[in-house]
């Protein structure tokens, strides 16, 4: 995330619950700006009765347990603690800050102070006071006004100073970690509850030195993304638009190569990129996880050995070039050439690898255009969009839970409708003229990229194996365009008629 984004501060939420303390420690090492330790009070409307009553805990005690392992291991001064979790007074604040939260998130009494009355349907569309909705009637009922935020806020802060002053104390930071301040109430001794030790929960480390706030930033190591290397030799190609050729060397190690580029270029240009092939960088050797992720539009990667998993994670517009050195002995379309989860959330682009990949391929790719000679288990799982070309075999469960998009299968021998998953897509053979139109156009651009000579056997012998292919085209995008159609066919007709 930093290298999509160097400025942002990066937030990772986790649940309040026995252990919580360890993963925040793993947050905290992983360079996160802040944690967020959520109690089960809160969550939406729209979630799950099950998840309401039964998942979580009392955002006290799993921030309790983040703050004193977090401070133990010496990892307090270099991260933020947030908790959130039913906070409406501020009261709950100052109890958070005494067990070592710095900040606060606020969403059941925010939304409440709009109107909210908690009817428990925000995902159904028919909120009655017009909170969560997009029905433009039940939008007029909405009333809540900027102000009675302000008004709510202003309140929530006049209590905190109060208990400040209370404490003896004039400045929020100073009670951050004091859990020494907290103590239970007497007065409450219900013969349930009169043997509760909450020592645990108050405990504070004998080291009084150890810091109990953040006090610096994280190091993340910046200066020592692969992208650095990059930025000095495209800067004009940036800048001036000025097309520009490399060749790179590139290792396991060299991890989201193209993304900090790809973020500068976004930051720029916006989602239009730069001119088609711009930046055109030819790396040799084994890619790093995330190889080209959200690659903008006008850069082309090609990679000369193989990649690691995540290839093309949300590929924006760019190109991806994956094929094995000129002299490899093996046969590409029989070997595994990069690895597995590649294009999850693709939006736009082109890849064409000549070899197979692993399982989980094109999850959720909503618009680019793939060609792959193989793959494994769970292939384009909720893909929405885009088109994918597979010259191979596919693992079983492919296309679950497809509603968008087309895939085109090669299916030599005659074994994928077993291995598909058929309860959202059709089977359709490659017969219209659009059809074959397109996928012929897809297979000579990934024989000119790619040089692969699977599909130069397939091209060679047009006739032959054009119906091998499987088309396979999911029902509710089917339906979608028969809307489209008709709408359109009326909409002719009115301008006819006029």
């Amino acid at each position: 995330m930093k290298n999509a984004n160097p400025e942002a501060r990066i937030s990772v939420k986790l649940v309040s619950e026995v252990g919580v303390g360890t993963v925040a420690a793993g947050v905290a090492k992983g360079h996160a700006d802040m944690v967020l330790v959520s109690g089960h009070d809160g969550g939406t409307g729209a979630s799950p009765l099950t998840s309401i009553k039964h998942a979580g805990l009392p955002w006290e005690l799993g921030l309790a347990e983040t703050q004193q392992t977090l401070v133990l291991n010496h990892l307090r001064d270099r991260i933020k603690v947030q908790t959130d979790g039913q906070m409406k007074t501020g009261r709950d604040i100052v109890i958070g800050g005494l067990l070592g939260a710095e900040e606060f998130g606020f969403g059941t009494a925010a939304l409440v102070v709009c109107g909210c009355v908690m009817m428990r349907k925000c995902h159904s569309n028919t909120c009655p006071v017009g909170v969560a909705t997009q029905d433009p009637e039940l939008r007029k009922l909405f009333s809540g006004k900027p102000e009675y935020l302000v008004n709510f806020f202003r309140m929530i802060a006049q209590e905190i100073r109060e208990y400040l002053a209370k404490l003896g104390f004039r400045k929020f930071d100073d009670i951050i970690g004091r859990s020494d301040l907290l103590e239970v109430n007497k007065a409450i001794e219900f013969w349930k509850t009169r043997n509760l030790d909450f020592s645990k929960v108050f405990m504070r480390p004998s080291d009084a030195s150890l810091p109990v706030k953040c006090t610096s930033k994280q190091d993340h190591g910046i200066e020592n993304f692969f992208d650095v290397r990059l930025m000095d030799k495209v800067k004009n190609a940036i800048e001036n638009k000025k097309p520009v050729s490399l060749e790179l060397p590139i290792c396991n190690v060299d991890r989201t190569a193209g993304t900090m580029l790809s973020g500068i270029i976004a930051k720029k240009h916006g989602n239009a990129g730069l001119p088609e092939d711009t930046i055109n960088v030819t790396f040799k050797g084994c890619a790093g996880q995330s190889f080209g992720a959200f690659l903008a539009h006008g850069v082309t990667f090609t990679l000369v050995g193989e990649a690691n998993d995540y290839l093309g994670k949300g590929i924006s517009g760019g190109k991806i070039i994956v094929k094995p050195p000129e002299n490899a002995s093996y046969n590409a379309s029989e070997n595994i050439i990069v690895g597995n989860v590649l294009l999850y959330g693709a939006t736009s682009g082109e890849v064409y690898i000549n070899g197979r990949a692993g399982e989980r391929f094109a999850i959720r790719n909503s618009g680019a255009t793939v060609v792959v000679e193989g793959l494994g288990d769970h292939g384009c799982e909720y893909m929405t969009g885009g088109r994918v070309v597979v010259l191979g075999p596919t693992g079983v469960n492919f296309g679950a839970g497809m509603s968008g998009g087309i895939a085109y299968i090669y299916d030599e021998d005659q074994f994928f409708n077993d291995r598909c998953n058929l309860d959202m897509i059709d089977l359709d053979p490659v017969i219209s003229d659009e059809d074959v139109k397109e996928l012929r156009s897809i297979l000579e651009k990934h024989v000119l990229y790619t040089g692969s000579s699977k599909a130069k056997y397939i091209l060679g012998n047009w006739c032959d194996e054009i119906p091998k292919f499987a088309k396979v085209f999911p029902i509710e995008y089917r339906k979608a365009l028969g809307r489209m159609m008709k709408e359109d066919a009326v909409i002719k007709r009115e301008v006819q008629n006029d």
